[in-house]
């Protein structure tokens, strides 16, 4: 009876002291929890065993998504994606750079006046944006001071981005420069300015964006990290050099088998490429440290990503995206917070449309009407609502600026990614179809050996994502996709 009693006055007192505005931070930070969402620069969905924060506080304390799929696997309509909510055909960012893409397309279209960072803004939260914001972000069209609204804490580099040396930032409307100093490394900047953020005195949720450079080419490091990973080697997969390529489209026939220069050069990249995690892996133990010295972390969401992932070796790209194939359009989820199952795996199909609808679901903001993805939240908490998407709509388009083009061997294409298979049809008119569950590696291009009908199927499927809007985008990719038949292909479990 007296613990009720107890009870009962502690909730009158809680009561009182917010009607008079003086509740407690504890009290009052437990109303709404804190996010922070990393997200990395092209990150295959590879082993995060290698990098022990990200390990042991992120996969081992959370849960990890086994299906997350991005729908370009090109760094600006993928951040577009994932700023609005949105498929790469309703938001028209197409490609890295102008006139049909990068920052420039974005900033035109007016698309900085409804983003993830005015949603959480308009709810009621601290919002952040600490690293990589768009491709060739301010460009011609805006000055090197500028700052989108939607962002409360804002510092992104306005030069020598990828280098991660000698460039500038732009903090909050004031350009500062940093040089090549041990000290200066982006990386590290970026993690300490993002401490600060999330420890910072007050009441406020905060929402914060992090978005460091790593791994993304020429993947530069920290001198700290120059010795690690000498003896690593790229992945050996089963589509690694693929030797036989006589179904496939024209763009990939047309590459030469490696030499091994050019299998040098790629496990020295992908060695580089370890190396610069590290620095991302620091980060993450210094944010979690500091959540907890701030005793913060038992209410904040982190969320762990990238943008697209990469190729290294895989179906004879030395190097890139842009691809339909898993290495390009698979991506790590990590996901640790309150009510989320350490050490958890999601074998549900997600997406990066998917991230803002968590984001404001947990945060309470209202999500936009014109907004294509849907929450992860009950997936978190370890439920499958009915209807939940069966497939992803892929995107991608070519570039009209030469420089970009002559990036990437891809023709423009629309496909879907479903549990069991993949489904791509290039502007070529060429089609590529896979069995994943048989041919897990994407060796055998089933889409002229299938009967016409089911790839009429596929097609009509596809036809519906592609001409999606709002709403009706979370009812076309709710539909199972047509089934495979048995073509008696020998199964080749992953690994081997």
């Amino acid at each position: 009876m007296l613990n009720a009693v107890r009870r009962v006055f502690s909730l009158m007192l809680l009561l009182a002291l917010a009607a008079s505005g003086t509740v407690p931070a504890v009290a009052q930070a437990a109303k709404k929890p804190n996010i922070v969402f990393i997200l990395v620069d092209d990150l295959e969905a590879g082993d995060l065993q290698k990098f022990p924060n990200i390990w042991n506080q992120l996969v081992r304390g959370g849960t990890r998504f086994d299906r997350f799929f991005v729908p370009d696997s090109w760094c600006c309509p993928s951040r577009a994606s994932i700023l609005r909510c949105q498929y790469v055909h309703s938001h028209g960012v197409l490609t890295n750079t102008a006139p049909e893409g990068g920052f420039t397309k974005f900033f035109n279209s007016g698309l900085e006046r409804s983003t993830i960072g005015t949603w959480m803004q308009s709810a009621g939260y601290r919002t952040g944006l600490l690293g990589k914001y768009l491709n060739h972000y301010p460009g011609d069209v805006a000055a090197p001071t500028y700052v989108p609204q939607g962002w409360n804490d804002w510092a992104v580099p306005v030069s020598n981005l990828y280098q991660q040396y000698n460039y500038t930032l732009n903090e909050n409307g004031a350009l500062r420069n940093y040089g090549a100093m041990a000290q200066d490394y982006l990386g590290d900047v970026l993690s300490q300015k993002a401490a600060s953020f999330v420890s910072r005195p007050g009441d406020d949720p905060f929402f914060l964006y992090l978005a460091p450079i790593g791994p993304h080419n020429p993947a530069s490091y920290a001198p700290r990290h120059r010795d690690a990973f000498a003896d690593a080697i790229a992945p050996r997969t089963g589509s690694f050099d693929q030797s036989d390529v006589r179904d496939e489209p024209l763009w990939l026939r047309s590459l030469p088998l490696f030499s091994e220069r050019t299998i040098a050069k790629i496990d020295e990249r992908y060695r580089n490429r370890l190396r610069a995690m590290l620095s991302v892996d620091d980060m993450v133990g210094t944010l979690v440290e500091t959540l907890r010295a701030t005793g913060k972390l038992d209410n904040t969401y982190i969320f762990f990503s990238s943008d697209n992932g990469f190729h290294l070796g895989q179906h004879r790209l030395a190097q890139g995206k842009t691809t339909p194939f898993d290495e390009s359009i698979k991506v790590p989820l990590v996901v640790r917070g309150p009510g989320v199952r350490p050490g958890g795996v999601v074998e549900d199909l997600g997406a990066s449309v998917d991230l803002a609808p968590t984001f404001t679901e947990l945060g309470g903001a209202v999500l936009p009407s014109f907004a294509e993805g849907r929450s992860l939240l009950p997936l978190l908490r370890g439920r499958t609502p009915p209807g939940w998407r069966q497939n992803v709509l892929l995107e991608f388009y070519r570039p009209t600026n030469q420089s970009s083009a002559r990036q990437t061997p891809v023709p423009a294409y629309a496909g879907m990614r479903t549990a069991q298979s993949l489904f791509v049809r290039y502007s070529t008119g060429e089609y590529q179809l896979y069995d994943l569950a048989r041919d897990p590696y994407e060796l055998h291009n089933l889409a002229a050996k299938v009967p016409l009908t089911v790839i009429a199927q596929f097609n009509q499927q596809l036809d519906a994502l592609v001409s999606c809007s709002g709403a009706t985008c979370r009812s076309a990719d709710s539909v199972r996709p047509p089934a495979l038949p048995d073509l008696s292909l020998t199964p080749v479990p992953k690994g081997q």
